[in-house]
This record gives structure tokens, C-alpha cells and sequence, in this order.
């Protein structure tokens, strides 16, 4: 099966943990406490069924959201509806997209089919709603089951003139002997469908409709909706109502107005998972469509040979969006152009129209195929991908290109979904015909905010012009050489009117350009000022505008910020951070870096050493409910009707093996050996039935709680005897010893950085390693400057530093940790000094600083310095200490040593 990446897991956790909370309080609550998790605020969840789940997970193009889908099946099976084997009905965009979901989900080679026998084996039916009714009733309730159909399919006003709300005998097994709780919501023949259901007498009006709607009703589906942006009418929520859907998870790269958004992947995760390519390398042509179309040849020719240097098989290729008809470069004229002017042999190009298919057969993979350009005009079709694709040269106008960002879509997926080995092979390069490069970066980024499902603060640094480096390697040269080299573009900022210039500082007045334009002025600085001048220019700029004009400025102020920390970030320029030492023990006479399991084992755990025990999990049956009680959050299950009252106390046909055997499944833990578990498992059996007095029926009924529960109790063990192990050996902890520092050492990676909530202020940092800023506010809600931005700014402008990193949690992968007694220790700021030595900065406000949460972290920051002699500085930073000093000063005095 394919390993999910680390956002994928992130976007599923945050679904199970809102579906599971659901249960508990409502959902609106639910949805709030998970965004609130995620430090999202301001955000409201929109009621569309009361009391059902309809929630999306934003996932950009390129992310992966079929896949993401497919393992949702399961998750929502388990956590929400109780079952192992749930009914899903899956809604696509187009029938295309239907066909190609289906062979998908049907073809036991492909992900999204691995994905689900991961979790169900074989117990699988894929089928569309003509096929629903070789389903039988032997397989509801034993397999899942998947119905992909397009919501064109159920999108109607009059029910009686689609089949799918039709009448069918072939269904009748699946309606025989229903009880009227269940028939009181399920579609009733009608005058309507006597007309065109010949079959039909009078005799059957009012009868429920054997028909494919009722059966989804009847079975309350997950509903999974494929690019939920494009069905918000009335008339879908109207459809959707009559599904009596469980659930519905929407999933999307471009959410609007309605969609209530769990999680949002951003675009620097999936960078960091190495699914895409960025940034973005811009070239704008002010000189017409043969210059754009040119400098295109040259950037795939010089992608070619450097893709010979690498071990897999890579032959770039640019997509080339040429003019529709009417316009001077057609496709004809671009195929003609190509062949006469750049000498590209004719079985290079190959034309993807509405008229022209001459892809279509043809495998781009194909070492043996010659193809190296692609001409089309509008989208390509729908499905068509090949991560060869490097170069777009949209030789549209850029204000006018229609489908530009489709076709950008198309040169971000990264070959192999694996970082190549060449640095000019981890980037998209796009060359677009307009007259400067605010123009062409501006109109792209909107493209990729509104079409293509990045947020707008994740646009930042994204797009980048093109450097006068070789195109080949890095940039070669000292860091401060290959800073300086380094070109940074005019800023170019459209304002309503011609600003009045006469207050303004004569030496601003010196360093700006006001040119008129016919919708107002354009506002010019040259490249080479500063962050200062920046500030100032625009302070003087919004000072007299309109708040919504004001806030467009500020918005394009940011945009041109965010380009030049892009450009000016060491990451980017092919340069290095230091290595961290991490802290280690000596372990059987062998270095080890002290890790989660190695703690739990210092610990010498084992599930049978503690007294079997699963605290606050209870279950009462009332007159009205079954409810479950895990640590004070009640699941409750409401009764069908009155047959099933009592059923505790019925007894099971399943045997307490078989229910230990379905546990072992669930529980299963990688450090936890089989027959371990399943003496545990059979002790706590015990203990819930006989010392609790459980039935066996209701421990199956509340089976998946149960696991919930046995999880979190497995959790507890495993942390205890971490907390052990920690205690015992951390005076014995120490970093590496310099001939060991490359095996036993982090170092932050240039092309993995997945951040999110990304920074955008007036501030300019100039030492940030990264193109972008992790989660830092400038501002806090009382307009005072952010505690935490107040310590990066004291570490960006202190002269020691020579680069620093804004730290993500919970990325063991990506960012630096140190060990804790039950988890890991992200410090907020990692920096390189001059010097060559590394400090990492922990800070914590007022309320924090004395907690034993901070205790902890200050004790095994201290071990790190303390055994590093000298090459590691550990500061606990706070407001202001208890010698008065602040951030700065704190800060200050630590690196005077």
C-alpha cells in the first residue's frame, strides 16, 4: 500500500478527531475545538443538515485527494458509524472522472483500492448505480461498499424522470418486512411514476419505491463529494436530503462560501513530501510571444541536460498555450514556428486540442518517446498527467490566458513524487507574455489562490524571477558572495489615483516613480532599496486611501515582500544549514539518538507488568439510548424503534475470541509483540465481564470504543515507563562528539519546510534560512506586537546570527526536537551563529514560564548545552525575566560569551 505522507495523515487525524468529538458535543462545537487546534480563528461552521457531519478538506492540486478519500471510507466507517464494513456513495465532477474512479477503486494494483483492502481485504463492492442492483443483501453489512456516480446522475427536480429514483423488483429483497421507522423517509409511488412506469397500477400508490434513492437512504452513506466547490446549489442540498447521508467529506483544491474547511494542506507541505515543484520561476516577455516562446526552448533544453545527470530516466517537457483562433500565435503557426525558427524536429511536438488528439495512445514515460512539446490552447483533459511536464509558456496575454493556471497545474507535479537529485530539477518554470514581472506574478498568484487551492498567504514566495545563475547547479561561491549576486526585481504597486507626493521625505520623493495610467498610477521602487524604504512607501501611500484600497495596496506590498525573502533565503540559493547535534545515549556500547522507543524501552515496559485497567469506560442501556461513557465524553446511540431496546442483554454470536482477535487488529502496536497483546487483551475481557459485569453483546455493540479506549490505555502504559526511562538516563544523555556529528545530527533540508499559517507583515527579515516564516503573528488581537515575533525579530537582527529557522512542531521529520519524558521538544527558533556554533531558543509568555511543561524543557536544554562543550547554546526566553531584562537583552547576554 502506499505510505501516506505526513499532511495526508494530518488531514485524516484532524477528520477522525472532529468525528469522534461529534459524538460528544455538537457539531458546530466539534468543528471549532479542531480549528482551534490548528490556531485557526474567525471561522464559523455552516449548518447544512442539522446534526450531520459536512465537513472538506482542502487539498491543493497535486496533493493527492483521491487517495486522501479512499482512506476516509474506513476512518468515517469506524469512527462515526460504527461499522467495519460501510456504504459510501461517491459523488464525481464529470462522468469522465466517474469512469476513471471506478477502474481505480475496482483494480486491486491501484493505491486507492490498496488503500481500501488495507483496511477491509476483499470485503469490497465497487459499482455505479446501474450495477447497485446485483448487490445483494448478503453483502450489506459484510463488505463495503462503494457507489461512484456523478451528482449529475441525482440532481433532479421531478424524481419520477430519472431511473435512479425508479422502481425496481430486482431491488425487492432489500425492502421486504421494513419496520415504519425506517419506511417513513423512504420516497412513496406517485401519480407520477404510474406514468412512466407502465408496470405500476393504482394499486401501488403510496408504496415505498423499490428503487436505487431508498436503498442509499435506507442505508444512511457516507457521501463523498469530488471537487465540492462546484455544487453549492439549492437543488444539491435538496438532493443530498433525500440520500439521508451520515456523513458527507467534501474534498477540494478551491473551497468557497459554505464549505466548511477541517484542514487545509499548504503548498510548502506538499513541497516537503516532494510532491511538487517549486517555486515557480518566472520570466515575463513585454516583447511579444517569439521572445516568450525562445527563452521557453532554451529553459527545457537547459533542463534536458541536466536531467542526463540523473539516476532516473527524466525528459523535460514544456507545455506550450498558444492563441485561439483569431489570434497571431495559433497552434499552427506555434508548430510551424517551432520547426522553422528553433529547429525542433516535428516528432518533438505533439498538438492537445478539441480537434487535435495526438497524445492520445501515446506513453509520455516512454524513454523511447520523443515527445518534448506539448500545444494546446485551452485545459487539457480531464485526468491527462505527466510529472515530465517542467515549462508552460502561455503565449496568451497574461490578463486574458484562459486556463493558464490548469496547464501550471499541470509542470508543479514532480516526477517520481521524489526530489531529483539536481536543485534546477525541483522547480516549475513558467514563461508568460506581460510587461513586467508584478504584472505576470500578481495574475498568477490570483490563479493559484482562486483556482488552484493554495491559500493566499502560501502564495508567498512561491514565485520567483529568474536569477542570473547557471541554470545547472547551485550558486556556487561564499554565502555572502551569492547573497549579494543576488537581484532583486522593482516593486510595482497599481493604486486608485496619483498619490500627492508634496509631504512626502524628499529622500523617498528620490527613490520612487509615479507613472499615470488609465486606471489610476503605478508606483515604482527600484529593486535595491531597502525593507525601510519599503515600510515608508507604503505608510505614505495608504495613509490617505480608502480602507478597501488600502487594504489591495497593503496586499500587494506583502506580495513584493514575500519575493524578495524568497529570493534572498539562503534555501533557495543552494546553501547550507549547520548541522545540529542531537542528543544521544550509549547504548550496548553503541550511540543511539534517544528517541520515543528507546525511552520506552530504558523503561522496560510490558502490557502485562501493570494491573489491568481500563479507567472511565462504562455503557448504559436506557429506556431511549445505548450509551457509552469513555473518561466523561458519552457516545450515545439512539433506538430505532422499540425492538431495539435491551439488546445487552441478548445474547452475542460472536465468542469473546473472536472479539479479542477483531482487538488485536485494531490495537495492533509496533512495539507491542502479538502474544503480548492478546494476553492483554484477554485479561481485560475478563476484568469488563466478569469483574464489571459487561455483557459480551455490548462490548460488541461499543466495540470500536472499546479499541478507542484500549488504545489510549496502551498510551498511557507506553508514556509511563517513558517518563522512567527519561528520568533515569538524562544526566546520561549527550550530543555527539565531532567525528560522530554527520551520523547523530539534524540539519534542515532546503526543500522541506511544511509550513503553515505563513507570516506576512511589514517586517522584513533578512537571516530567515527559509523563503517563508512558520505561524508568526506580528500583531496580536490588542494590536501589540506579537511576543513571539518580537523574539524573532531580536534574533534576525542581532550581528551573530547568521541564519535562523522558525522551528514547526510535530514535524520530526522536517524540524529539530529534542526528547521529552513523554513526547518531543520543538524549540520556537533554531540558529546558526557566525561563529559556527548553534543556539536554539525556547519561549514561553507570562503564564507558561513556570509550568512543568517549561521545567522540563528548560532541563533538557540545559543537558544538550551542558554536554556539548561550548558548540550548543540553549535560552529560555520570556517577556521580560526576573532581572527585568527583555527578549532582546536576554538574548543579547547570552551571546556575549
Amino acid at each position: 500500500m502506499l505510505k501516506l505522507k505526513k499532511y495526508q495523515d494530518d488531514a485524516l487525524n484532524a477528520l477522525a478527531g472532529f468525528l469522534t468529538r461529534s459524538r460528544n458535543v455538537s457539531v458546530a462545537e466539534a468543528f471549532q475545538e479542531v480549528l482551534q487546534q490548528q490556531q485557526r480563528h474567525g471561522e464559523r461552521y455552516h449548518e447544512i443538515f442539522p446534526e450531520i457531519p459536512c465537513v472538506c478538506l482542502r487539498v491543493p492540486t497535486g496533493g493527492g485527494k483521491t487517495l486522501l478519500a479512499a482512506h476516509a471510507v474506513a476512518l468515517v466507517g469506524k469512527t462515526l458509524m460504527d461499522s467495519d464494513a460501510p456504504i459510501a456513495l461517491w459523488l464525481t465532477p464529470s462522468d469522465t472522472i466517474r469512469s476513471q474512479t471506478i477502474e481505480a477503486l475496482s483494480d486491486i494494483r491501484h493505491p486507492y483500492r490498496q488503500a481500501l483492502a488495507h483496511d477491509f481485504g476483499d470485503r469490497v463492492r465497487v459499482c455505479d448505480l446501474e450495477s447497485l442492483q446485483t448487490v445483494g443483501t448478503s453483502d450489506v453489512g459484510k463488505a463495503c461498499i462503494i457507489v461512484v456516480t456523478t451528482i449529475q446522475s441525482l440532481n433532479v427536480s421531478d424524481t419520477s424522470k430519472r431511473n435512479v429514483y425508479s422502481f425496481f423488483e430486482e431491488l425487492a429483497e432489500h425492502f421486504r418486512d421494513l419496520p415504519p421507522a425506517v419506511t417513513a423517509g423512504l420516497e412513496k409511488v406517485t401519480e407520477a411514476d404510474l406514468a412512466s412506469q407502465p408496470f405500476l397500477t393504482a394499486k401501488d400508490l403510496g408504496r415505498v419505491k423499490w428503487s436505487v434513492a431508498n436503498w442509499i437512504h435506507r442505508h444512511r452513506p457516507l457521501v463523498v463529494v469530488d471537487e465540492a466547490h462546484n455544487n453549492r446549489t439549492d437543488r444539491f442540498f435538496k438532493t443530498l436530503g433525500r440520500l439521508n447521508p451520515r456523513c458527507v467529506v467534501e474534498l477540494t483544491a478551491t473551497p468557497v462560501a459554505g464549505n466548511n474547511v477541517l484542514y487545509h494542506v499548504s503548498a510548502q507541505e506538499l513541497r516537503a513530501e516532494q510532491m511538487i515543484k517549486l517555486p515557480i520561476v518566472l520570466a515575463e516577455h513585454p516583447e511579444g510571444w517569439r521572445e516568450c516562446l525562445r527563452d521557453a526552448v532554451l529553459t527545457r533544453d537547459g533542463l534536458e541536460t541536466v536531467a542526463q545527470k540523473e539516476a532516473d530516466y527524466v525528459r523535460p517537457i514544456a507545455l506550450v498555450q498558444a492563441m485561439p483562433k483569431g489570434g497571431q500565435a495559433t497552434v499552427d503557426v506555434v508548430r510551424q514556428h517551432l520547426m522553422e525558427q528553433e529547429k525542433i524536429p516535428a516528432e518533438q511536438i505533439a498538438v492537445a486540442t478539441g480537434t487535435q488528439k495526438e497524445l492520445d495512445g501515446i506513453n509520455l514515460f516512454d524513454p523511447a518517446c520523443p515527445v518534448r512539446y506539448v500545444i494546446t490552447v485551452e485545459a487539457l483533459k480531464e485526468g491527462w498527467d505527466c510529472s515530465f511536464a517542467y515549462v508552460l509558456a502561455s503565449l496568451q496575454s497574461v490578463n486574458s490566458a484562459k486556463d493558464v493556471e490548469q496547464l501550471l497545474g499541470r509542470v508543479l507535479r514532480m516526477p517520481y513524487a521524489r526530489d531529483r537529485s539536481q536543485p534546477a530539477l525541483n522547480k516549475a518554470y513558467a514563461h508568460i507574455v506581460a510587461t513586467n514581472f508584478a504584472e505576470a506574478a500578481n495574475n498568477l498568484r490570483d490563479r493559484l489562490v482562486a483556482n488552484m487551492g493554495f491559500e493566499r498567504l502560501d502564495t508567498a514566495g512561491l514565485i520567483v524571477p529568474q536569477l542570473p545563475l547557471p541554470l545547472s547547479g547551485g550558486a556556487g561561491g561564499a554565502p555572502e558572495a551569492v547573497l549579494k549576486a543576488v537581484v532583486l526585481p522593482d516593486c510595482h504597486i497599481q493604486l486608485p489615483a496619483v498619490p500627492e507626493t508634496q509631504h512626502w521625505p524628499e529622500e523617498l520623493k528620490a527613490k520612487v516613480e509615479i507613472h499615470p495610467t488609465s486606471q489610476g498610477a503605478t508606483l515604482v521602487l527600484k529593486g535595491n532599496v531597502d525593507g525601510d524604504t519599503l515600510k515608508q512607501a507604503e505608510a505614505f501611500v495608504s495613509a490617505v486611501l480608502p480602507p478597501k484600497a488600502k487594504e489591495a495596496v497593503a496586499q500587494q506590498f506583502a506580495d513584493h515582500r514575500a519575493i524578495r525573502q524568497a529570493m534572498k533565503a539562503p534555501a533557495q540559493l543552494g546553501l547550507q544549514f549547520a548541522p545540529i547535534p542531537q542528543l544521544c545515549l550509549a547504548l550496548d556500547g553503541y550511540l543511539e539518538v534517544v528517541e520515543k522507543d528507546t525511552l520506552a524501552q530504558l523503561g522496560e515496559w510490558s502490557l502485562l507488568d501493570s494491573p489491568v485497567q481500563l479507567a472511565g469506560f462504562a455503557i448504559h442501556e436506557t429506556v431511549n439510548s445505548f450509551e457509552i461513557d469513555v473518561n466523561g465524553a458519552k457516545v450515545k446511540f439512539r433506538h430505532v424503534d422499540a425492538q431495539q431496546l435491551k439488546l445487552n442483554e441478548v445474547a452475542s454470536h460472536v465468542s469473546e475470541q473472536d472479539l479479542v482477535r477483531w482487538l488485536d487488529v485494531q490495537v495492533r502496536q509496533a512495539d507491542v509483540s502479538q502474544l503480548q497483546l492478546q494476553a492483554y487483551l484477554v485479561k481485560l475481557l475478563s476484568l469488563l465481564i466478569q469483574g464489571q459485569g459487561l455483557s459480551l453483546t455490548a462490548l460488541v455493540r461499543a466495540r470500536f470504543q472499546l479499541a478507542d479506549a484500549i488504545k489510549a490505555e496502551v498510551e498511557r502504559l507506553r508514556r509511563e515507563a517513558m517518563r522512567k526511562g527519561f528520568q533515569g538516563r538524562l544526566f546520561d544523555m549527550a550530543v555527539p562528539k565531532l567525528e560522530d556529528m554527520a551520523q547523530y545530527s539534524f540539519q534542515f533540508d532546503p526543500g522541506k519546510y511544511p509550513a503553515r499559517n505563513v507570516y506576512q507583515g511589514g517586517y522584513e527579515f533578512k537571516r530567515h534560512f527559509y523563503p517563508v516564516v512558520h505561524d508568526l503573528r506580528e500583531k496580536t488581537g490588542a494590536g501589540k506586537l506579537g511576543e513571539e515575533f518580537r523574539c524573532a525579530m531580536a534574533i534576525d537582527a542581532h550581528p551573530k546570527v547568521k541564519q535562523w529557522v522558525r522551528n514547526i512542531e510535530r514535524q520530526p521529520q522536517c524540524s529539530f526536537w529534542l526528547p521529552t519524558a513523554s513526547d518531543y521538544f520543538y524549540p520556537d527558533f533554531v540558529a546558526e551563529l557566525t561563529d559556527g556554533r548553534v543556539l536554539v531558543v525556547e519561549y514561553k509568555g507570562e503564564p507558561y514560564k513556570t509550568n512543568d511543561d517549561s521545567k522540563e524543557k528548560i532541563q533538557v536544554g540545559q543537558q544538550w548545552e551542558k554536554s556539548s562543550n561550548g558548540r550548543c547554546l540553549f535560552l529560555f526566553a520570556v517577556a521580560d525575566d526576573d532581572m527585568g531584562r527583555d527578549v532582546f537583552k536576554q538574548l543579547n547576554d547570552k551571546l556575549a560569551g
